[in-house]
């Protein structure tokens, strides 16, 4: 029987790495994002607030990588069986989780590698759509995947 695995982990190298190529987006696109990377137990590795962000996006991006990397998927509104919520259902969830643990804001998403996840990511300043395709691009950027089967 075996009592201890091997596991992967986030350096703050590859945290860093999704910082940059997040906050290089948002410049682009002119838009001041807050960014946090969290590892697999949900703690903070990094976090930036850019000039001109907004500062409750540094707790809802916070709560988003969090929220991904527990729930190993994209946050969005849809529950733990991947049923569609409605707005009391979200609002009760995050309540029962805590707000700091689950979001239905979409712009986070799970660092995943050869099918664990290592941590998580979001973003928040923009809308959902940019929050998304940020943080995308983020996870992309590591050469890690948002799905445990990464298909």
């Amino acid at each position: 029987m075996t009592y201890i695995a091997n596991a992967k982990k986030l350096t703050i190298a590859g945290a860093r790495k999704m910082v940059q190529v997040a906050v290089a987006e948002a410049e682009k696109a002119n838009i001041p994002i807050t960014v946090a990377v969290v590892d697999g137990g949900g703690h903070t590795i990094a976090i930036e607030r850019m000039d001109g962000g907004r500062f409750h996006t540094v707790h809802s991006s916070t709560t988003k990588a969090v929220s991904a990397a527990s729930n190993k998927r994209p946050t969005t509104s849809k529950g733990a069986q991947n049923q569609d919520l409605d707005t009391t259902h979200a609002i009760g969830l995050a309540l029962a989780a805590g707000t700091s643990r689950w979001t239905a804001m979409e712009g986070g998403y799970p660092i995943i590698v050869d099918g664990e996840c290592i941590g998580g990511i979001g973003v928040s300043g923009g809308d959902w759509s940019f929050d998304e395709r940020v943080a995308l691009a983020a996870v992309h950027a590591i050469g890690a995947g948002i799905k445990i089967d990464n298909k």
